[in-house]
């Protein structure tokens, strides 16, 4: 029986860097979906032969072959090759994928019906299953209890951030704010994206009817991602949270950090952007800053969202 045409209304953007095994893997399993998206895959700059071998099993003239698209861009850009990838796509939502993820077959179809239905929304995130093991991700409840007020009638929770790698973005929404910041590179990247969005207007939801499973890689730079995340945690409240919440979150987070050398690292990086934040920073607007507002509480107590 002859397969259909490629899915009409999602494009999967997956990004990896020296991966090739687990990132070979990802991309059979997002063309065995049913929905049979397009796929497109940011290889920042590997040199394990990523692109080769996800080339060799899938050529041209074969039927994932011709619904994939290997980019291999020239260093490693981390989060911001998901930019190139949104470009790159010419569908009206955009599924993220890292290469440790997957999608559940359904989501991309159920993902598109929402965005289709309300248009008032930029982003749906899912429920993550960490594998293997199948069991629900710690941040899931944390999602689905979120105390930020969006407008009513959403099809889920209100959030203020959103999980890239467990996403379905509108695309429109996503080129109109400029996607990921290049100088946050990788690490706590989407939280000045979801503020951009909320300022524009714009709706981020969890939807529990979405899912992705998640087997975290053993190939991780841990110490770089967190050291990266306190900086552009820090960045994010100096470019857009007004001065009382910024320093709030600021306090919080210094009497959280593990007294070690990657937070002192993480926080010289974030001094070191100073000129850049006074440069750059924009106060969100009211209806914007009470969603992080609402979230403060949260973030105090949070045992997935800490450096530890």
């Amino acid at each position: 029986m002859p397969e259909g045409p490629p899915h009409e209304r999602v494009t999967v953007v997956l990004i990896t860097w020296q991966r090739r095994e687990e990132a070979v893997l990802a991309v059979d399993r997002l063309l065995r979906l049913p929905e049979r998206p397009r796929v497109v895959v940011l290889d920042n700059g590997s040199t394990d032969g990523t692109s080769d071998a996800l080339r060799r099993r899938h050529p041209r003239g074969t039927a994932g072959g011709d619904r994939l698209d290997v980019v291999v861009l020239p260093e490693n850009q981390g989060a911001v090759a998901r930019n190139t990838g949104v470009a790159t796509a010419t569908t009206p939502y955009v599924a993220f994928c890292d290469d440790d993820t997957w999608w559940d077959p359904g989501s991309l179809e159920r993902a598109a019906d929402v965005l289709d239905a309300d248009p008032r929304v930029a982003v749906l995130t899912a429920r993550i299953v960490v594998e293997p093991g199948g069991v629900e991700d710690d941040i899931v409840a944390e999602l689905r209890d979120s105390p930020v007020q969006g407008a009513p009638g959403l099809p889920g929770p209100a959030l203020g951030s959103f999980l890239a790698g467990a996403s379905v973005v509108r695309r429109s929404a996503f080129l109109a704010v400029g996607g990921f910041s290049r100088r946050l590179w990788l690490g706590g990247e989407e939280e000045l994206l979801a503020a951009d969005l909320a300022a524009a207007g714009w709706e981020l939801c969890y939807l529990e009817d979405l899912q992705v499973h998640h087997q975290a890689s053993v190939l991780r730079e841990s110490t770089r991602r967190r050291r990266n995340g306190i900086r552009n945690t820090l960045w994010f409240t100096w470019l857009r949270r007004p001065l009382p919440a910024a320093t709030r979150r600021t306090r919080d987070l210094l009497r959280t950090l593990p007294r070690d050398r990657t937070s002192a690292l993480g926080v010289l990086d974030a001094l070191g952007g100073l000129p850049w934040l006074v440069r750059e920073r924009r106060v969100l607007p009211p209806h914007a800053e009470a969603r992080f507002a609402a979230l403060e509480e949260s973030q105090r107590t949070s045992k997935s969202r800490n450096y530890a």
